[in-house]
């Protein structure tokens, strides 16, 4: 049996090699400008992951009848829930409200509470009550090239993203 013109060779051709780089590339750039955690975008993400803690606390607060805060240490850069327990202890929250530390380019600027100075270093708390209701707060976000300013509605415990840097006092 004659085996003319068949090839023995293994393998993939230029031209198959080429085009499946070709369509990595594209799908990569396509791909790639979308992702949240990428550039400015992270500071939009971590806005939108505040406003879903305190709405979270907001609610833990109601559901339990326990006082909440959120906590927010500005040197270390991180924020998070606690719980005061009916013992007075205060405990971190679990969950959705656990402890969230700020990545470089991203941090806290300030934060601002009613009947306070604007608060730029050491430890701060913003008080939820069981009732509904939350200290009227205002954080400044803080990226590379934009500052987010979050407003934290006291009656219904949203939160409100602006863009720059805003005051409400």
């Amino acid at each position: 049996m004659s085996r003319a013109g068949a090839s023995t060779e293994y393998g993939f051709t230029l031209v198959e090699l080429t085009l499946v780089i070709a369509l990595l590339g594209l799908l990569l750039g396509m791909v790639v400008p979308r992702l949240p955690a990428i550039g400015e975008k992270r500071l939009d993400a971590t806005a939108r992951r505040i406003a879903a803690m305190t709405r979270h606390l907001y609610n833990e607060a109601a559901l339990t009848g326990l006082e909440h805060r959120l906590f927010f240490d500005i040197e270390k850069n991180s924020l998070g829930g606690r719980r005061i327990e009916e013992n007075g202890e205060l405990v971190p929250v679990t969950g959705s409200g656990r402890d969230l530390d700020l990545s470089s380019p991203i941090r806290l600027a300030d934060v601002s509470l009613p009947g306070r100075e604007r608060i730029n270093r050491g430890e701060v708390s913003s008080r939820i009550l069981p009732v509904g209701w939350i200290e009227e707060t205002v954080i400044h976000l803080q990226g590379e090239k934009r500052t987010l300013t979050l407003y934290l509605q006291p009656l219904t415990g949203e939160t409100e993203i602006y863009e720059g840097y805003k005051e409400f006092h």
